[in-house]
Order: C-alpha cells, then structure tokens, then sequence
C-alpha cells in the first residue's frame, strides 16, 4: 500500500506542471493587466511609466519566461508576491486565510456526511413511504435553491427577525475581552449559519444519490444470500449493504475536496468572513497573477489529494479494489 501511495503522489507532479501550465496561460490571455488599475486611474501615468510597472512585474518578458520563473519559485514553494499595493508574500496572505476557509468547510463536509448518509439509507430501506416521499421532496427543494438565495433568507429570518445569530464576520467587537470559553462560543455562533447554508446543497446530492445506490444494492443476489444465512437486517444493511454502496460515494467526497477552497466564495463574501475563498475573489477582480495562481496552484493539489484519497478509500470499503491495486504492484 505505501509503494502504490508514493508512486501516486510522484505522478501528481507531472500532471500539477500540466494544470498550472494551463492555467498560467488562460490567465494571461484574459483582457488586462494589473497594471491597468494603476495607470487608468491616474492621469498623470504615460506610457514610459506604464512600461516601468510592466517591467517591475515582469509582465514584459515572453509568457513562456513568465512561466518558468513561476515554476522555478514554485519548486522552492515561493508563491511570488501579491501585485495589490501591500506586495505582500502570496504564500503569506494564504496562510492567514487557510485555517478560516478550512474550518468552515471541514465542518460543512462533516455535518453532510453526518446527515446525508443516515437520511439516504433510512430512505432507501424505506423506500415509497411517507418518510422517503417526504425527505426526497425537502432534499430537492435545497438542491434547487440558489445557496446565495437561502443566505440571505437565513441572515434576514435569524439575524434580523429573531436576532440569534449574527449576520457578518467572524467575532464580535468584544472578542479580545472574552474568556477562552467565551470565544468558543461566539466562533460557533458566527460559524452556524454559514456552515448550515452551505451544507444544504451537499446533503441533498449526497443522500439521493447514496439512496439510489443503495436501491440496487438492496436488490443483489448476495444480500438475499446473507439474510438466508440468518444474518439480522441490521448487520445485513450497514455492513454488508451500505459498505457496497458507499464506492460511488466515496468519489463524490473525493471530488468534493477542491471545493475547500473554491466553494466558499459564495459564503465567505456575503457573510464577509476572511477567509481564501473572499481573498481569491478579489485577487481575480484586481488581475492579481501571483495569489491567482496561488489560488489555482491549491485547488490543483487539492483535485489531486481528493482522487489519491478517494482510491484510499475504495480500499477500505471494498476489499477486491485492496488486492487488486495494491497487491499487483507489490508481485510486479
């Protein structure tokens, strides 16, 4: 299993190479420069000055150049420097970012998996009666609401109407003279609705599609097989049963991974919470090449991590995919 594990993570270099060549390139063929911002703005700028921020960026250098000075700082794991007026380290301001983007989702993540899998398995044993009719009815009036639709519906009916719980940021004014338990409280509070928004639209895929999965699983040979044996249902459909149907699962979550990053653009900017979903947003709108391809550069390994570790699981759940992926290597 750890040959199989490296000799993945040593093909995720070439294919990361490929995605930021990519994207490097889509990037700069977008319309305007950074520089743009500064010298549209100001009419005293002429063109020797426009020339002079050109070159400062290195953004008069051929594409190709431009590119492989990225990825020559990219092997020493330096991001470059912000073009925004603080030309801060890019690898800085991520790091300020990070934590607060990964807590919210993290926690998005685990509240869906917490209630989705539970509510498509009860559904699917029950299927056609009042509790799968009624759930499946709920789940999809989620799906189809727009989620920045139900944000501003949870911040006027919570925050304004009933007052529980706050409509922007991440503390309140007093955070700094509240005690440890009291700063624990005051994130949860900050946290709760942005996390329960976000995850509505998770949980309504991931039960459906655990339900369907779980319907033809249901109806296999094999499990009649294991009830014959006298095995009781409860053993029958959480380990015989849902162990089946969570391999297609386990690729949704995998590919759910980038959206760690790039699904909380949304949350971050209407509820104003720093994190690097609000950063990316602007980076992109203020033509900010290096945090842009910092932004890209982490949804790629993300993409990356989130397949290596949907395979890790399939192992897990499945023992034919064990022996097959990580047992053949080892023979060869």
């Amino acid at each position: 299993m750890l040959k199989y594990t490296l000799k993945r993570l040593i093909m995720m270099i070439p294919a990361l190479i490929g995605i930021t060549m990519v994207s490097f390139m889509v990037m700069h063929l977008a319309p305007g420069e950074p520089t743009d911002l500064v010298t549209d703005l100001n009419p005293q700028a002429n063109q020797a000055a426009k020339r002079r921020l050109r070159e400062i960026y290195g953004l008069d250098k051929p594409i190709a150049v431009q590119y492989l000075n990225w990825l020559k700082s990219l092997a020493t794991l330096d991001l470059g420097r912000s073009m925004s007026p603080d030309r801060r380290p890019v690898r800085d301001k991520i790091a300020e970012r990070l934590p607060v983007t990964l807590a919210l989702n993290v926690l998005s993540m685990g509240l869906i998996i917490m209630i989705s899998l539970p509510l498509g398995l009860w559904a699917a044993v029950r299927a056609g009666g009042l509790f799968d009719r009624a759930s499946t009815v709920l789940v999809f009036i989620f799906f189809a609401a727009p989620s920045f639709w139900l944000a501003l519906l949870g911040m006027w009916f919570f925050g304004v109407r009933l007052g529980w719980l706050p409509t922007s940021g991440l503390t309140s004014l007093d955070y700094g003279r509240m005690d440890a338990l009291g700063k624990a409280a005051d994130l949860a509070r900050h946290l709760a609705m942005p996390v329960i928004i976000s995850s509505l639209g998770g949980l309504a895929g991931l039960s459906r599609y655990l339900r369907s999965n779980m319907l033809e699983i249901i109806r296999q040979d094999f499990l009649t097989t294991a009830r014959a044996k006298g095995l009781p249902e409860r053993v029958v459909i959480w380990k015989h049963a849902l162990r089946n149907a969570l391999i297609p699962v386990i690729t949704i979550l995998g590919l759910s991974v980038p959206g760690l990053v790039g699904g909380s653009v949304i949350m971050e900017s209407i509820y104003a919470i720093p994190g690097l979903g609000q950063l990316f947003y602007v980076a992109v709108m203020g033509r900010d090449y290096p945090l842009v391809m910092g932004g890209l550069v982490i949804g790629a390994v993300l993409t990356l991590l989130g397949n290596l570790l949907a395979d890790l699981c399939y192992a897990l759940a499945d023992p034919r995919v064990r022996d097959q992926a990580f047992q053949a290597p080892l023979a060869r």
